[in-house]
C-alpha cells in the first residue's frame, strides 16, 4: 500500500527538512521566518537551496549555522545525492557557502578570525530556547489555575497536550533533559531544581529571555520586508510552483 508519505515529492521532502532548521537566536524555522527563498530539484536528486537573511551585516556565525544546518538537514534524506547552499545579500556569503560546501567548520570558513566552533554558541541559545518554552507552560498553567500550591512538585505529566508541551519537550530534548512524564517540570536549564526561594526571580528571568526572543523574531521579520519589500515569501519547488 502507498503512504503518503511515498507519494511526496522530492521538493516537499526537502521543505519538511528545511522546517527543522532554526534560526538559533530567534528559535523559529527558517521557512517561517521567510528566510528560504527557493528550492530547487534538478534531474531528480540534486537539491539548490538559496536563502537570505533581514540585513546584509547579519552576524556571520548565525549566518554559517543556518546554511550549515540546511545543508546537513537535507543532505541527510536518501533521495538527494548532492545539496547545494547559497546564502545571498549577505557580506560573508562567499566564505560560509564556500566552507559549508567543503565541510570547513566555521573555523576553516574564516582562516585567522574563528578561534573556535560553534557549538557551545548552539547550546547557549539552545538553553534559552528552553527557558522560553518553560515560561510558555508556566503561563498556560497559571491561566488555567493549575499552578498547585506546591509547584516544585509539578512534573512533565502535569503539563496538558498542546504546542507549548510539544515545544517544551523539544527543546528540553535539545539540551538533554528527559522527557520521562514523572520528570519535574520546573529545573533551570542545566537540569537543577529550582529552589522555592529563587522561583519568583527565575521565573521573571524567564519571562525577560521569552519576551527578548519574540521582540526579536518581530523585529527581524520587520527588517527582512522592508529590505525585500514584499508581505510574504517567495518560494519555488523545481517545477516553479510557490510554497
Amino acid at each position: 500500500m502507498t503512504t503518503v508519505a511515498q507519494t511526496k515529492t522530492v521538493a516537499e521532502r526537502v521543505w519538511a527538512a528545511l522546517d527543522t532548521v532554526r534560526d538559533p537566536e530567534l528559535d523559529e524555522p527558517v521557512t517561517t521566518l521567510r528566510f528560504v527563498t527557493e528550492v530547487r530539484v534538478l534531474d531528480g536528486r540534486e537539491v539548490v537551496i538559496r536563502l537570505r537573511l533581514p540585513a546584509y551585516f547579519c552576524a556571520p556565525n548565525f549566518a554559517y549555522l543556518m546554511v550549515a544546518d540546511a545543508h546537513d538537514a537535507v543532505a541527510a534524506l536518501p533521495e538527494v545525492d548532492a545539496v547545494t547552499v547559497l546564502l545571498e545579500d549577505h557580506f560573508a556569503a562567499e566564505q560560509i557557502n564556500a566552507g559549508v560546501a567543503d565541510g570547513a567548520g566555521f573555523t576553516g570558513s574564516f582562516p585567522g578570525e574563528a578561534t573556535r566552533e560553534l557549538d557551545e554558541l548552539r547550546k547557549t541559545f539552545q538553553r534559552k530556547a528552553y527557558i522560553a518554552a518553560l515560561e510558555r507552560v508556566v503561563r498556560k498553567l497559571s491561566a488555567a489555575d493549575r499552578m498547585t500550591d506546591a509547584p516544585l512538585e509539578l512534573t512533565l505529566g502535569d503539563v496538558p497536550d498542546g504546542r507549548e508541551r510539544t515545544s517544551l519537550l523539544r527543546r528540553r530534548a535539545a539540551i538533554g533533559l528527559g522527557n520521562d512524564p514523572g520528570a519535574m517540570l520546573l529545573v533551570d536549564e542545566h537540569g537543577a531544581a529550582l529552589q522555592s526561594g529563587d522561583l519568583a526571580i527565575r521565573l521573571r528571568y524567564a519571562r525577560a529571555v521569552r519576551v527578548s526572543i519574540e521582540g526579536n523574531a518581530h523585529f527581524c521579520r520587520g527588517l527582512l520586508a522592508t529590505r525585500y519589500g514584499e508581505t510574504s515569501s517567495t518560494t519555488t519547488y523545481e517545477n516553479g510552483a510557490g510554497r
